[in-house]
């Protein structure tokens, strides 16, 4: 009986929260949080799950932080049609173990926008008032490196809206890249993992589904050319058809992939980059490969090491055309050299450290060095003769003719231990003979 009336009582909670709480299941809740800020990614046809090295599109390749090793401050703006604009912010900060921490801020709306309150009569002239209306975006991306050619990232999103009546949003967002080989991988979004809800100030409570994405990329050096071919492709979302029909007017059909495989390949979208090695890069894409209105152009050059400018053209079959600029500056490269990648090896360092220490030390104090190194010659210390004191050229003992011939035999064999190196001993006193037999020996 008790574990009837519990369950009674949880259902008529559940029917009381339902009628005082509606959720509407939508399609595109917080669609601003879908608008491409980067201009690299832009131009490349919106490809951005697939460029790796954009820091203005966090949103959706979080995983790239994985890789960051210096900080980085982007901005871009765009200028939409009927003069809305969009402003976006981020900053980069590396982490220790392979990590890194990013974080945006964005605008998207108009100013200065006219309006007649009902009832009021119109205005003479230009004495209208004006309002603006406006969604503000503030994102937290986080991105490490999981095991070897894995990174994995997580996005969170918070939106405020301005308009005739306020709302908040919110949508949490997850993305990884596989290495398969050298300058390929596959990446993936979950985009809306926690659903992507609005509450508006009605009380009215709308969501989107999850949807998941695929991109590859793929590199290919050309030196003759002195660069790099770059290539970039991102599908359609794979769970439902309304992710294609929201795009262009012209993607009737939006089948899904089990539905028909060559229907959702041709709704993706991408772009190919040619990477000059001097800092030149040139972009063109398709944001839609349904339709040729839809392509994109731009390009893009690394002033310094510091600074890097990019920008796109992007066209529409309906709408006019759209200008985007972007800039990326690094505090720490402005004032510092890159860092090595890697680390050399015992046998490369120790051959670093013998090509190249002899030239911070001169010759002349090598030299010099080395003669004050030199030790005195020895033949003083084994003769046990000094310097000063004279050498007999003759014995001590008088020499008479009876006992000349007896002395002659005997004399010679024991002077003969003075006599023959004392030449050599007098010669350490002469600094030339000196510095001639240590240069022989050096060379």
């Amino acid at each position: 009986m008790k574990k009837f009336i519990s369950l009674r009582t949880c259902f008529l909670a559940c029917a009381l929260v339902s009628t005082s709480f509606a959720a509407d299941r939508v399609v595109g809740a917080n669609a601003t949080l879908d608008i491409e800020p980067g201009a690299r990614s832009a131009a490349l046809g919106s490809a951005t799950l697939a460029v790796e090295g954009d820091y203005l599109g966090l949103g959706t390749n979080a995983y790239q932080l994985s890789q960051a090793k210096y900080m980085w401050a982007s901005f871009s703006h765009t200028a939409y049609y009927e003069d809305t604009k969009y402003d976006y912010a981020s900053m980069v900060i590396p982490l220790p173990g392979n990590q890194g921490l990013g974080v945006s801020f964005s605008r998207f709306g108009a100013d200065d926008i006219p309006y007649i309150r009902e009832g009021d009569p119109l205005p003479e002239g230009t004495d209208y008032n004006t309002l603006s209306i406006a969604d503000w975006v503030f994102s937290v991306a986080w991105g490490r490196r999981i095991i070897d050619r894995l990174d994995l990232g997580l996005a969170f999103h918070v939106l405020y809206r301005d308009m005739d009546q306020s709302g908040w949003g919110f949508r949490g967002d997850a993305s990884a890249r596989y290495q398969i080989k050298d300058d390929f991988y596959v990446s993936g979004l979950l985009k809306g993992w926690t659903s992507s809800a609005t509450s508006w100030e009605s009380g009215e409570f709308e969501y989107s589904s999850p949807e998941f994405y695929l991109a590859l990329s793929y590199g290919l050096p050309v030196n003759y050319l002195y660069g790099k071919f770059n290539f970039y492709w991102q599908s359609a979302g794979l769970f439902h058809r309304e992710a294609r029909d929201l795009d262009f007017e012209t993607d009737t059909n939006g089948k899904r992939i089990w539905e028909n495989p060559l229907d959702w390949l041709s709704g993706g979208h991408g772009g190919v980059e040619f990477a000059f090695d001097f800092g030149l890069k040139l972009r063109v894409g398709l944001s839609s490969f349904t339709t040729f209105k839809s392509v994109t152009a731009g390009a893009g050059l690394t002033i310094a090491n510091f600074l890097e400018v990019d920008y796109a053209f992007e066209s529409h079959p309906v709408f006019s055309p759209v200008h985007r600029v972007s800039v990326n500056f690094s505090p720490y490269l402005f004032g510092h050299k890159p860092k090595e990648s890697g680390h050399t090896n015992k046998t490369a360092t120790t051959k670093k450290l013998v090509t190249e220490e002899p030239e911070d030390l001169p010759v002349e104090d090598f030299v010099e060095e080395s003669i004050q190194e030199t030790p005195v010659p020895a033949a003083p210390a084994v003769n046990e003769v000094p310097e000063s004191s004279p050498v007999p050229s003759a014995p001590a003992a008088p020499v008479t003719p009876t006992t000349q011939t007896a002395p002659a035999t005997a004399a010679p064999a024991e002077d003969a231990k003075p006599v023959v190196p004392v030449a050599p001993a007098v010669a350490p006193t002469q600094p030339t003979p000196i510095v001639e037999t240590d240069d022989e020996i050096l060379e």
